[in-house]
């Protein structure tokens, strides 16, 4: 029994995790960005955000929003890796 628990343990801790919310930057405040609508969104650190590049918004994209979510939006999102803000399509 304490083999079987014990690599259980094992597996739980090597396998892989994946976030489904992360704090952004988005338009310049740090919010919330869930994968999900379902996921619980996390509470985001106050903290000062790159100021954010003027430029005009692309076109939105035709379609229907993912399930559980109500319209889709573009919205500048800063990217970690390269410290630049990028153009997203946001859905809530």
């Amino acid at each position: 029994m304490r083999l079987l628990l014990a690599a259980a343990f094992v597996l739980l801790l090597t396998a892989e995790s994946r976030a489904s919310c992360v704090c952004r930057c988005i338009d310049g405040e740090m919010q919330p960005l869930c994968e999900s609508s379902i996921d619980v969104p996390p509470v985001c650190p106050v903290t000062v955000c790159a100021l954010v590049p003027p430029s005009v918004t692309p076109m939105q994209p035709l379609g229907i929003p993912p399930l559980g979510t109500s319209q889709c939006s573009q919205w500048q999102v800063l990217n970690p890796t390269t410290r630049r803000y990028e153009w997203r399509s946001v859905c809530d």
